[in-house]
């Protein structure tokens, strides 16, 4: 009775646009688990069916997010910033639907990634997220001093805010997770990927079991422009392949071409097998997918969304640092980029989560 009085309840909610921020929530289940936590997922759409794959025997509950439209051209800064009002009214929304879910849970700690509303001051709040400095386009750059003071007058509503990366040497995320300035709330607990790390290698004689492994994610249409130009492109060649669409609520496996096989989800475990036994990644630039590649020492080109502007930092970032190469998607040319990345080793970086499960030990010590 008294070990069940002190176990505490913990609300875990990732962002839903895309599975992005549901995979890097995965080390951060499971470290509260091995605490034990009763955890309670709260999520939508393709994050929620994610989740309940990795974590089936979880309480979860439908929690849900801000919904955006995404143009197909490349003014998605400029889209976003044409519904602020959306984001402010979803916002609120989130924040009001916290403080009910913590009345009916019995919540002790609150987890949010990248969901600014999840804050209240009944229980404490933490805030996950590699984005402390906001990019903006050329063309916006007027928009760019009000974002960043939005950003961190939102966060510092959060009891504490988590960063997933490295502290030292600009770190996987450089400028936007090291800003001039960081909240006085916000601490570094490195990166965070599902899969465990980079012990298992293949041998440079061995041969892997097909060249190229396309991890499709993000949000529509883009993901399926994205798939379409792989597709077509791979069609014209005779390289083994491997597509995973990154489409949760469907489980899909076929031979397209006697050298292409699409899949539309992978359990973390098969797609850790996957991605050591493929030659190459081609992925988005989003960060949870890269914190995954780095964490298995895996070459990568990168093929950020149109208008993303963190993604095309990102990608930038990476290349001009000799790590990753990337080319935009409207030029993509899939043999140039196969010749061009051999000049790119990618990097490993491995992480003990020291830091992440002292900060979870500290948060369970206070939050009596």
């Amino acid at each position: 009775m008294d070990q069940e009085k002190q176990k505490k309840t913990v609300l875990i909610c990732p962002l839903d646009w895309g599975i992005g921020h549901a995979t890097r929530c995965v080390p951060v289940i499971r470290n509260f688990l091995e605490h034990g936590c009763r955890v309670i997922i709260a999520s939508d759409r393709r994050p929620l069916a994610f989740l309940k794959r990795e974590f089936p025997s979880l309480e979860f509950c439908i929690f849900p997010g801000i919904h955006i439209n995404y143009p197909q051209g490349s003014w998605m800064t400029l889209k976003m910033i044409l519904q602020v009002h959306k984001l402010i009214a979803g916002i609120r929304k989130e924040h009001l639907f916290l403080k009910r879910i913590i009345r009916e849970k019995q919540v002790d700690i609150v987890f949010s990634d990248n969901r600014f509303g999840l804050w209240t001051r009944e229980v404490p709040c933490i805030f996950l997220s590699h984005q402390l400095q906001i990019k903006t386009p050329k063309y916006l750059r007027i928009f760019a001093f009000f974002l960043q003071k939005m950003n961190y007058a939102l966060i510092r509503r959060y009891s504490e805010c988590w960063i997933p990366d490295f502290e030292n040497h600009m770190g996987l995320a450089g400028d936007l997770s090291h800003p001039g300035r960081l909240p006085c709330n916000a601490s570094y607990i490195g990166i965070l990927s599902r899969f465990p790390g980079s012990s298992v290698w293949l041998s440079e004689t061995e041969i892997p079991d097909f060249e190229i492994l396309a991890l499709l994610s993000g949000p529509e249409p883009q993901r399926s422009i994205l798939e379409e130009k792989i597709l077509s492109q791979l069609q014209n060649t005779t390289i083994k392949a491997v597509i995973v669409r990154g489409m949760t609520e469907k489980n899909e496996e076929y031979q397209f071409s006697e050298t292409i096989r699409i899949v539309s989800h992978l359990e973390s475990a098969v797609l850790e097998q996957y991605i050591r036994r493929s030659l190459l990644v081609i992925c988005r630039s989003g960060y949870s997918s890269l914190m995954d590649i780095a964490a298995l020492g895996k070459r990568a080109i990168l093929i950020p969304t149109p208008g993303q502007t963190e993604q095309e930092y990102l990608a930038r970032y990476l290349m001009d640092r000799k790590i990753y190469f990337s080319m935009i998607q409207r030029d993509f040319d899939l043999i140039y980029a196969l010749e061009m990345s051999k000049n790119y080793p990618g990097l490993v970086l491995e992480n003990d989560y020291k830091e992440l499960k002292t900060n979870i030990g500290r948060l369970l010590g206070g939050s009596g």
